[in-house]
């Protein structure tokens, strides 16, 4: 088994899916009318999707009041302190210092505009293969 995507409610979905697209090298690769504004984001190896999506009878959580440990999306960073930066300029707002653990891995973690947390990661020894 294979994860296929991960599913975020979120207020503005098409407007999400474009910044990510933008900033974060995302593809669209399927889209669906409102209400739902549904876009599936595939990521630059083609091989994980986020769902954004706006599902009217349910509430969007609210992103920016939790603790970014407790969701966040991460994404693979070969500069993650370049990528930080470009991030910030375009309207992220970090969370804190980039930070080094105990195995050499470098992480930082930012909001998007909308307030959902993400990490940038720079594994020492990479945890996944991205044959």
């Amino acid at each position: 088994m294979r994860i296929e995507h991960l599913a975020l409610n979120v207020a503005a979905p098409a407007e999400t899916a474009s910044w990510y697209v933008e900033h974060l090298g995302m593809k669209i690769v399927r889209e669906g009318p409102p209400p739902v504004s549904v876009r599936f984001l595939a990521d630059s190896g083609g091989r994980v999707m986020l769902e954004i999506y706006r599902n009217p009878p349910d509430d969007v959580p609210d992103y920016a009041s939790m603790d970014p440990l407790l969701l966040h999306v991460a994404f693979v960073a070969d500069d993650v302190d370049a990528m930080r930066d470009k991030l910030i300029a375009a309207g992220a707002t970090p969370t804190g210092d980039i930070e080094v653990t105990p195995a050499g891995d470098r992480l930082a973690m930012l909001r998007d505009p909308w307030g959902l947390a993400i990490q940038l990661a720079k594994r020492t020894d990479p945890m996944i293969s991205h044959d």
